[in-house]
């Protein structure tokens, strides 16, 4: 799959409705850019950039957003600075899939928690499903 195909397909599962994922960009390789807008259903726009720290065709996705390009730190104060790490394994006749997202500190993850992100994501899953099914 081509950088604009990964692009398009994560716009139909990756925000979880009712927002939607308004743009997207990725550049699926170490150091390479993953970038997404989500539109909330009044119309307010967010910009996300991670970038990709490792990358195993189908089997695992590893991507921060505690990192500018270069690898260069950012700004420690970014509530929503996680570390993804996403795997994939074909089991049964199926896929597991299994995604832990590692924040800097405890209070952070609790806030984040808090805004609902284990939900989000779960959410964002169950689009995922839909759409390869």
């Amino acid at each position: 799959m081509g950088r604009l195909d990964h692009a398009r397909a994560h716009q139909k599962w990756f925000t979880p409705a009712p927002y939607v994922t308004s743009g997207c960009e990725i550049d699926l390789r170490p150091g390479g850019a993953f970038g997404w807008m989500s539109r909330s259903p009044e119309g307010e726009e967010s910009t996300n950039v991670a970038w990709y720290l490792e990358v195993v065709e189908v089997q695992r996705r590893v991507w921060t957003t505690i990192l500018h390009p270069g690898y260069r730190p950012v700004s420690a104060d970014l509530l929503f600075s996680i570390t993804a790490v996403i795997e994939m394994a074909f089991v049964d006749g199926g896929t597991a899939y299994t995604a832990t997202a590692m924040h800097g500190d405890p209070e952070r993850g609790r806030k984040h928690a808090d805004l609902g992100f284990h939900e989000g994501w779960g959410a964002a899953l169950d689009q995922l499903v839909v759409l390869v099914s």
